[in-house]
């Protein structure tokens, strides 16, 4: 298996919307974050979340630079485990400001804003 597939979350489905996109995935257990982080309970990091959220943006949303100046109004409400289905929905405020929330079934589990430099 190669690095990337231990470190990415398994894409289901992919959807625009308004200035974004929203994206399902499994966050399978092989992960390699799940390796000794909590090993009672497999839990993603927070800050897995937020590298996630950073390169899907930079994947999906056309942004102007890729290096993070600022992370506002963060906000981690509810875990996510290994072996669940999230989405991640990320909104463009402007060409270096985007929205970020990860959500499931169970609510919501996590949000914020990035602001990258300005080129």
């Amino acid at each position: 298996m190669s690095k990337l597939q231990e470190t990415q979350p398994i894409l289901l489905a992919k959807e625009q919307i308004d200035n974004g996109v929203k994206l399902t995935f499994k966050v399978q257990p092989s992960l390699d974050y799940f390796k000794g982080h909590f090993p009672e309970i497999s839990i993603l990091a927070g800050v897995v979340q937020l590298d996630w959220a950073v390169n899907f943006a930079q994947e999906y949303l056309e942004l102007s630079s890729s290096i993070v100046d600022q992370v506002e109004v963060l906000k981690f409400q509810d875990m996510i485990r290994a072996d669940q289905t999230v989405e991640l929905l990320l909104t463009r405020k402007s060409g270096h400001k985007f929205l970020f929330k990860y959500q499931s079934d169970k609510g919501v589990h996590s949000s914020g804003r990035i602001v990258l430099e300005e080129a």
